[in-house]
């Protein structure tokens, strides 16, 4: 069976906390719309059994700012899966501002998946491997962590 990786779309509007003294949204906004949008998308695709079963936590983030964002601009973060190493999943998210289609900040994030009881590194499955990567080998957590 051959799994096709959408872009998932989370819609946002800039709002009056999200604003700085510079006067456009500040840079934290932006890994909380990143990191929203992956919670988002992980909501829509995992099973209740998997959402019960696993949580995700960041391992690293990288960001790069291209253009600000206003208050009250419309824009959407855009994110999909990239490929898995072990336990680290790769998300790529990039935020735009849909008046004019501009890109404001494009991210890369890795995540670990957790076993929600123990709160520890843990293999998450065939089935959630297959929809939440494009790609990698399989590792054990010993070889990560």
């Amino acid at each position: 069976m051959e799994i096709v990786h959408k872009v998932f779309e989370l819609p946002i509007t800039v709002q009056e906390q999200d604003i700085d003294q510079l006067g456009h949204v500040n840079n934290v906004v932006y890994v909380r719309w990143v990191q929203e949008a992956a919670i988002a998308h992980w909501s829509v695709l995992a099973s209740a059994e998997e959402r019960a079963r696993l949580l995700w936590v960041v391992i690293r983030h990288e960001i790069d700012y291209k253009h600000p964002a206003l208050l009250n601009d419309a824009i959407v973060a855009r994110t999909w899966v990239g490929k898995a190493e072990g336990l680290a999943f790769e998300r790529d998210t990039e935020i735009v501002r849909r008046g004019d289609g501009k890109l404001l900040a494009r991210a890369r994030t890795l995540w670990c998946p957790v076993n929600a009881k123990s709160m520890r590194p843990t293999e998450p499955g065939d089935e959630v491997r297959a929809r939440f990567s494009s790609a990698g080998p399989r590792v054990l957590a010993s070889d990560v962590f």
